[in-house]
């Protein structure tokens, strides 16, 4: 297996459970898909219409979670986690069908999506992939809250900031390479809470299945879970699998830089469609090489599609 060529899984997987925002039970299916084809839901509760392809344009709610919505107007949402677990494992073809309008929360991590992947093992195909090449940089404020995307040579890099008046949490940064890192501490981080918003939450209809088995809750300087943290940055490195499942919305492997401050999936979409609104900030390039050399990438490996 090479990582040049586009994946798929190699056999179906289910997954059964609890959604976060609307508090309903649901049925998901991962299923195998040519090469091509990228990733899509298929909204299986409904009989016509109910195609959704992951792309940051059909982004049309990142208030908590990233919806994506279709041009028939049906929805998918909660996305990120899933799109996390497929971009981090090199999969880029997908049909994922779902019962319901939002994907299962499962523990709230990606956890369980990576290990249900390396169980069932991928299937290679012999068509290249494709990478997004970032050629200028991108800059976007938003009261207080900043994104920036730059070129590099080989590597998607996420360097990511939160700062929280909590105690507990406070201050966080962590930078991770995509491609390079082992990212286990990323995928088992899970979504977290103020244990003074879920009510709020609640009143504006969302977090109706949020419980201590799907998110860290936090109450002054106390996790009000069993299970303590995972690893020592698990609120900071939950941001940055946020932010990888976003980023996947491009469509293909990204090489550039990324550097966040207090951002979220609103601003992670917003520095996408800036990216994409010119030719000028990128070029989508073919890998051909059969063996990758140690740097990943560099030009005499790519033969330019766009």
């Amino acid at each position: 297996m090479t990582f040049l060529n586009q994946k798929t899984i190699n056999q179906p997987i289910q997954f059964e459970g609890i959604t976060l925002h609307k508090g309903k039970q649901a049925n998901m299916k991962i299923l195998p898909a040519s090469p091509n084809s990228g990733i899509a839901f298929k909204r299986v509760d409904l009989n016509k219409n109910n195609i959704i392809l992951a792309n940051f344009f059909n982004v049309t709610d990142a208030t908590l979670c990233t919806t994506l919505t279709n041009d028939s107007g049906i929805s998918i949402s909660t996305v990120e986690h899933l799109m996390a677990a497929l971009y981090g494992m090199g999969i880029d073809n997908a049909l994922i069908e779902v019962d319901q309008d939002e994907i299962p929360i499962l523990d709230g991590s990606s956890k369980k999506f990576v290990e249900a992947i390396n169980a069932v093992g991928l299937r290679d195909s012999n068509i290249p992939i494709k990478i997004i090449k970032i050629l200028n940089k991108i800059e976007l404020n938003n009261n207080g809250k900043y994104i920036s995307i730059e070129p590099t040579k080989t590597t998607l890099e996420i360097d990511f900031e939160i700062k929280f008046k909590n105690q507990l949490i406070g201050n966080q940064r962590n930078i991770i390479n995509v491609y390079e890192n082992d990212l286990t501490d990323i995928y088992n981080s899970r979504t977290f809470c103020l244990y003074e918003d879920v009510e709020k939450l609640r009143s504006m209809n969302l977090a109706k299945g949020g419980s201590l088995d799907n998110a860290i809750v936090v109450k002054n300087n106390n996790i009000l879970n069993n299970e303590k943290l995972r690893n020592k940055n698990e609120f900071v490195n939950h941001k940055i699998l946020d932010c990888m499942g976003d980023l996947f919305l491009s469509g293909y492997k990204i090489i550039g830089k990324v550097v966040c401050s207090q951002g979220g999936h609103k601003l992670t979409n917003e520095l996408l469609r800036e990216v994409f609104n010119s030719n000028k900030n990128f070029s989508i390039f073919e890998l051909k090489e059969k063996v990758i050399p140690n740097y990943f990438i560099n030009k005499k490996n790519l033969k330019s599609i766009a």
